[in-house]
């Protein structure tokens, strides 16, 4: 069965038909102090697939951890979190005496919780692999990369990452368009101000398309599309994963000149274009029944 709530239906049912789960969506009552509470639809499959993607992640981890229990304590054997923005990734290090490692914290809680966890293109620095920022059972990172790639398969465009952290992203997006991809080079001096220094090619009359995991507050994107286009591009796109999409951001990449700006359906943003059912219920036929 699929567990679900009411924000996330159409998601929901995308996924349940794709992968054949029974759709079960959860109730949330909000109390007038602000508390939740949560009633799971009886009786509960002896495999519980949970969805819930964690962009404005605060609440909803604590949903998880409420249904997770109640999952478990209504029969659920086995319980899986379909997560396909996952949250609390990028910080895996302290840099200052004193912070919390949110990625290391959140991790061991999420695998805590979970016998397996699945989500799509998690932001991992300098982690190798999902299991080592969350350590559950089975933890399986997928890639919308190609199918970011499929969506610009014609002849001439060139795909640009803005920073080395994006090469698995584009270089995958890359191959699966059959084009040419370069990397730019980003110094980040706070979290609006970017500098970036674009790779050496030929953009007089190319069709150029960024290519990123996330796109959070946009000024790295378009700090990227306006260079781009002061040499000569003849058009420039921005694609991605994860349309966070923070404050003004639209209006930034509009600004800078971008014609178009697509992503995938793991953030519900009128930006998307991409379907990611097929590919998570791929992964939800791997785990055991």
């Amino acid at each position: 069965m699929l567990l679900h709530f009411d924000d996330e239906r159409d998601y929901a049912m995308r996924l349940a038909t794709a992968a054949g789960l029974t759709l079960a969506p959860i109730e949330r009552h909000r109390f007038p102090d602000g508390e939740l509470k949560l009633r799971l639809p009886t009786p509960v499959a002896t495999h519980a697939v949970l969805l819930r993607s964690l962009h404005r992640p605060n609440e909803k981890l604590i949903e998880l951890l409420f249904a997770a229990y109640a999952a478990r304590e209504l029969g659920a054997q086995h319980v899986t979190l379909v997560a396909p923005y996952l949250a609390y990734m990028r910080q895996d290090a302290a840099f200052t005496p004193g912070e919390a490692v949110s990625q290391r914290i959140i991790g061991r809680w999420l695998a805590d919780l979970f016998d397996a966890v699945i989500t799509i293109d998690p932001h991992l620095h300098r982690v190798g692999s999902l299991k080592e920022a969350v350590p559950a059972r089975t933890a399986i990172a997928l890639s919308a990369a190609p199918l970011i790639g499929a969506s610009f398969h014609t002849t001439g465009v060139l795909m640009l990452g803005p920073d080395a952290e994006a090469e698995p992203w584009v270089r995958a997006a890359a191959a699966a368009a059959g084009c040419d991809s370069a990397l730019c080079r980003k110094t980040r001096h706070g979290d609006r101000a970017v500098e970036v220094t674009l790779p050496e090619a030929s953009y007089t009359e190319r069709h150029v398309v960024i290519v990123d995991d996330v796109a959070s507050t946009g000024h790295t994107l378009a700090a990227v599309a306006r260079q781009v286009l002061a040499l000569g591009a003849r058009r420039v796109d921005v694609a991605v994963t994860h349309a966070l999409l923070c404050d003004d951001a639209d209006a930034i990449l509009r600004a800078a000149g971008v014609s178009s700006f697509l992503s995938t359906d793991t953030v519900p943003n009128p930006s998307n274009r991409i379907g990611t059912a097929d590919l998570i219920a791929s992964a939800l036929r791997t785990l055991p029944r």
